[in-house]
């Protein structure tokens, strides 16, 4: 139950995000990040959301995990195989239409899905290994991809798609063919690795494990990522392409220390935000009440979830567009659809909040139906 708590928490965490791509002023304009043009509780809003990606990822591959104990291997990688392939067709079309809402498909972003999804295919060869030698390709994974940052780091601009596929993220756009753009914002690498590892990871949760000592073990691990990362950080020489630098001032060098690189993720961005997700973790371990009840709903249908809330948000910025009087020609004339005229960083917050609310019985609903009937395509949404 703390696996589908603690998912569920960092995914109305990651609607905030998305709500501030949509709604805010400056989400076209400027990089939130930047230690010369942000501000505190704007630079917040969006580190605080980089914890969502890598804990999903992870936390994914800690319930196949515990999926594979309740099946054969075959079974467990023809689901894999097939889910993954289901998650792909997911990104291209149902996600990219939430995003855009433009039925021709001008531009094409590969996200997390995406990731998610080439991952599990991936996964489904590679859950025949033995478990020490699943453990050592994610780890390898994890700790060396970086190193690929600096052949990169010699190459100005794009390398060519299957590199950029496969891990370096030039933030450019494809044509794959006239007037249709594929964007890589989301790597696959990396993010394998990271579900390897939560793969093994979900050893840590089986019921023949005491408690208290799986606590024990995730405070440890969580401690063991935070001081990896502080170590890999100062020294600067290693782990993210993105070397941090003294700024102006003591704020602003903070904010550069903690910028470290999400696309893709690098292995101070995974140390970092993989490591205090274990203390969550070991918080949620018996947590009940109304909190848990809440988050509960949200991580047991992630997928229904992450479609509903963007089709939320999009719906919602088109009625504020349209109603500002703007006309659905001047939402076509480009790429994405239905761009907020741009609010203040507390309405961002409200209508978060706003989308969270209105998501909540309908996942609640979703997940009693799913609870109460065997239908075969319920575990692919």
């Amino acid at each position: 139950m703390s696996i589908d708590i603690f998912r569920g928490l960092i995914m109305v965490i990651m609607a905030l995000d998305h709500v501030r791509d949509f709604f805010h002023n400056t989400a076209t304009t400027a990089n939130p990040l930047d230690p010369a043009t942000t501000t505190p509780i704007l630079y917040f809003t969006r580190w605080i959301t980089h914890f969502c990606a890598p804990t999903f990822v992870f936390l994914a591959g800690a319930s196949i995990f515990l999926m594979a104990q309740r099946k054969t291997k075959n079974e467990v990688s023809a689901f894999l195989f097939k889910r993954g392939c289901w998650l792909i067709f997911v990104e291209f079309f149902i996600i990219n239409f939430a995003l855009s809402f433009n039925p021709s498909f001008p531009l094409t972003i590969l996200t997390i899905i995406w990731a998610i999804g080439i991952s599990m295919v991936l996964l489904s060869l590679l859950i025949r290994l033995p478990y020490k030698l699943i453990f050592l390709t994610g780890l390898i994974i994890v700790l060396g991809h970086n190193l690929m940052d600096f052949p990169e780091q010699g190459h100005a601009g794009k390398i060519n798609l299957w590199w950029d596929l496969l891990h370096h993220n030039a933030r450019g756009a494809y044509e794959i063919f006239r007037g249709h753009f594929l964007v890589v914002s989301y790597p696959f690498l990396p993010w394998t690795g990271v579900m390897l590892l939560g793969y093994c990871f979900g050893k840590l949760f089986l019921p023949t494990v005491d408690p208290r000592a799986r606590r024990k073990t995730l405070v440890q691990l969580g401690s063991a990522l935070i001081l990896f990362f502080f170590l890999l950080r100062f020294l600067n020489v290693y782990g993210d392409p993105s070397p941090w630098s003294h700024q102006l001032n003591g704020e602003q060098t903070v904010f550069s220390f903690f910028n470290v690189t999400k696309y893709p993720p690098s292995l101070q961005f995974l140390c970092i935000t993989i490591g205090p997700g274990m203390y969550a973790l070991a918080a949620i371990e018996n947590m009940r009440g109304w909190f848990a009840r809440i988050f509960n709903v949200f991580g047991r249908v992630p997928l229904f979830y992450y479609i509903l809330h963007l089709y939320i948000i999009h719906l919602t910025c088109m009625v504020i567009y349209l109603a500002s009087g703007y006309h659905f020609s001047d939402a076509f004339s480009g790429t994405m659809s239905f761009r907020s005229p741009g609010f203040s960083l507390p309405i961002v917050y409200l209508i978060w909040l706003g989308v969270v609310i209105i998501c909540y019985p309908l996942c609640k609903r979703y997940d009693h139906y799913k609870t109460t009937h065997r239908y075969w395509w319920l575990s692919y949404l």
